[in-house]
């Protein structure tokens, strides 16, 4: 059974810039390799930042407009030179890498969790299939064609993002769909201890029930970052503050290491694959512990599109005047 290096990467963004972002998360991705990492997952939307903005703001400031459309301009459309950037890192690298961006599609931005193997292509780009709550006014909607596992260098792996993991069947659809690696991302700095503490039962939870290893990653806002939203939001510290919990989780649901509360950093462990065979041979919830006749999950994966097209069926022999004399029209 292979053995896999894993990191669970804790990063500040540079805030209000996905060109200085970018820059920061390709030094980081090349930092990994050199330490033997081969693969690494990223926050959620850290590229360029989180939008804690939405959180702290009313409807009524949102509507301003300001923090929305500085979002807007800085968010990353995909393909485009900073997704190119993280590829090429990854490359270099020889890692497999989970990243969470802004994605701008047209003048909506979406969630979305970006894939790229070891050979720097981008094999998954999935999106938040429901923003939560306030990140509704920001986020549209994603569909069901990322509710999938896909294979890498390093193996299968699921994605999802925050509160996505307290939707039952959106795990499930990973945990069917054979996801060995499940990347787990949220905000991190954010809504205090007790968000950390629902955010560990979330993870581990799934990997006890998936049997797979959890690779989590929150991000990190320093003093002067926090000190920048506050001016530009009028919000309290509380708000952004705490809600760290980077870390590694076995199979069997116990972490990997110390996990990381505060600063910087990254969690790095060995993922050894025996302990996922192990582990299903107590308890396959997609597999000998399932009872498929009686439950069973139906997914949607066609991709969502803003324009439908059809084509007119060819006309019948008759409507075009066949020279048939044995064509009649009843």
């Amino acid at each position: 059974m292979k053995v896999v290096k894993a990191a669970a990467v804790q990063i500040s963004p540079v805030l209000y810039s996905r060109e200085a972002t970018v820059e920061k998360v390709v030094r980081k991705i090349l930092e990994l390799g050199q330490k033997g990492v081969q693969f690494a997952t990223f926050p959620e939307t850290v590229v360029p930042y989180y939008p804690y903005f939405s959180a702290v703001q009313t409807g009524i400031e949102l509507l301003s407009g300001k923090e929305h459309l500085r979002l807007l301009e800085q968010s990353v459309t995909v393909p485009a030179p900073a997704t190119d950037a993280i590829g090429e890192a990854a490359r270099q690298a020889g890692m497999v890498v989970s990243i969470g961006v802004n994605e701008r599609d047209g003048g909506t931005i979406y969630n979305t969790q970006l894939l790229f193997d070891a050979d720097g292509t981008l094999i998954q780009r999935r999106r938040k299939i429901t923003p939560t709550h306030y990140e509704r006014m920001i986020w549209g909607q994603g569909d069901g064609s990322g509710l999938r596992a896909v294979d890498s260098k390093v193996g299968r792996i699921g994605q999802l993002a925050c509160f996505e993991h307290n939707n039952p069947l959106a795990r499930y659809a990973m945990m069917a769909d054979g996801e060995q690696i499940h990347s787990a991302m949220y905000p991190g700095s954010a809504f205090g201890e007790g968000f950390a503490q629902r955010m560990e039962i979330n993870i581990r939870q799934h990997a006890l029930e998936s049997g797979a290893f959890v690779v989590n990653a929150t991000a990190w806002l320093d003093a002067d970052q926090q000190a920048q939203i506050m001016k530009d939001t009028g919000c309290a510290i509380g708000p952004i503050s705490g809600g760290c919990f980077t870390t590694i989780v076995r199979p069997d649901g116990m972490l990997l290491g110390e996990p990381l509360r505060s600063g910087e950093g990254e969690v790095i462990a060995d993922l050894d694959f025996s302990m996922i065979d192990r582990r299903k041979a107590l308890m396959d919830s997609a597999g000998h512990y399932n009872r498929p006749e009686l439950l069973s999950l139906l997914i949607d994966r066609t991709p969502t599109s803003n324009i439908h097209e059809r084509t007119a069926h060819p006309k019948s022999s008759i409507e075009q005047g066949s020279d048939d004399p044995r064509a009649t029209v009843a």
